[in-house]
């Protein structure tokens, strides 16, 4: 039996148990106060990574707010800082975090991630209703109906190839809901740095190392870079450490803008400033639909119907159709992104009225 006091509001939205509420520090307020909200549902999401990933899982907090007014929404990812806007409390994937939450109860589970880790914890953490993948006979299973989709495009090129859903709308679906545009809760800094005047394009020229068959090779980020100077744009290069040396190169070679690498906050108040963003799939796409810039996605080896440009991008792809379909290198030797020109990805910058 939980512990119930007429002393303190247990079921406060402020209470937090081991230190002080909110309203107590700054007000002085005691149980109950004028601030008392009294809690609604306790929600548990399971989205561990990629950062990408996370970010992009964060609309269905918007939904969930408005269905259950009050709830309580707790997020456990490897990158708990990109969770902060769309959750109450957030936790790092650990020990601690396990021992806590084996512990606990929730109402409703949701498990966005098939990671064997993720749906065990799925499977451990008691709630009244778990949505998305859990542990079955040590392997990743649906939950219920609603997650089978999502489950068998990951299993089966074929049916993979074949889905028009956006990543989000799977998730939704996962989730038993209808997604209706719901955007990223995600939040920046104001870039302090020493910005130019004008037009300016972001050139996000990185990608995972892993995946080196969806990278736009560095010649024709160069071409781009002219190419968007001769129209009167200002190229504003952009990359994480692993991109420095590359945009050092390329600024050298044509005069782009690079002021350097940043903390994620920091990079995405940059983004922010840009008119649009011209960039592969990677986390810097994802940061620039977060920060609702017109983009250029170069894509050759996902399904492009995944990814949800909230109306304000455009997708372009090779000529050819990819043979690499979610393969990280290219079984040729030579990646289909060769074949994207920089003169068809400035007139796309055009087009998109930047």
């Amino acid at each position: 039996m939980g512990y119930s006091s007429g002393k303190v509001a247990v079921d406060c939205i402020f209470f937090r148990g081991d230190v002080p509420c909110k309203p107590h520090k700054e007000k002085g307020a005691k149980c109950k106060c004028e601030f008392y909200i009294k809690r609604g549902k306790r929600i548990l999401i399971i989205k561990l990574g990629a950062m990408g990933d996370v970010l992009r899982s964060t609309p269905i907090t918007e939904r969930l707010r408005k269905l259950y007014p009050g709830c309580e929404v707790t997020w456990i990812s490897n990158y708990p800082d990109l969770a902060r806007k769309a959750a109450d409390i957030v936790m790092g994937f650990n020990e601690r975090t396990v021992v806590t939450l084996m512990a606990d109860e929730f109402d409703i589970l949701y498990n966005f991630d098939k990671d064997k880790e993720a749906c065990a914890l799925a499977s451990l953490v008691k709630a009244k209703m778990k949505k998305g993948f859990v542990l079955q006979d040590g392997k990743c299973a649906p939950a219920d109906k609603d997650a089978e989709h999502k489950f068998v495009t990951g299993l089966f090129d074929d049916e993979s190839k074949k889905n028009t859903k956006t990543y989000q709308e799977e998730m939704f679906e996962i989730a038993g809901l209808d997604y209706e545009g719901e955007k990223y809760a995600m939040e920046s800094e104001e870039f302090n740095g020493n910005i130019p005047q004008g037009k300016l394009i972001g050139l996000n020229t990185g990608g995972a190392e892993r995946w080196t068959a969806r990278l736009w090779p560095e010649s024709q980020w160069q071409q781009l870079a002219l190419l968007l100077k001769k129209k009167g744009y200002i190229p504003l290069l952009l990359g994480g450490e692993a991109e420095d040396q590359k945009n050092k190169r390329i600024a050298a070679t044509t005069g782009a803008v690079y002021l350097g690498y940043f903390s994620f906050s920091q990079f995405a108040g940059l983004v922010k400033k840009c008119e649009a963003v011209v960039t592969c799939v990677t986390l810097g796409f994802h940061v620039a639909v977060g920060m609702e810039r017109k983009i250029i996605l170069l894509n050759n080896i996902f399904n492009k119907h995944e990814f949800d440009l909230y109306g304000k991008g455009v997708i372009i792809e090779p000529p050819k159709a990819c043979a690499c379909f979610y393969k990280s290198e290219c079984v040729y030797g030579r990646s289909c992104m060769n074949d994207i020109t920089a003169e068809t990805v400035a007139a796309a910058v055009e087009k998109l009225g930047a």
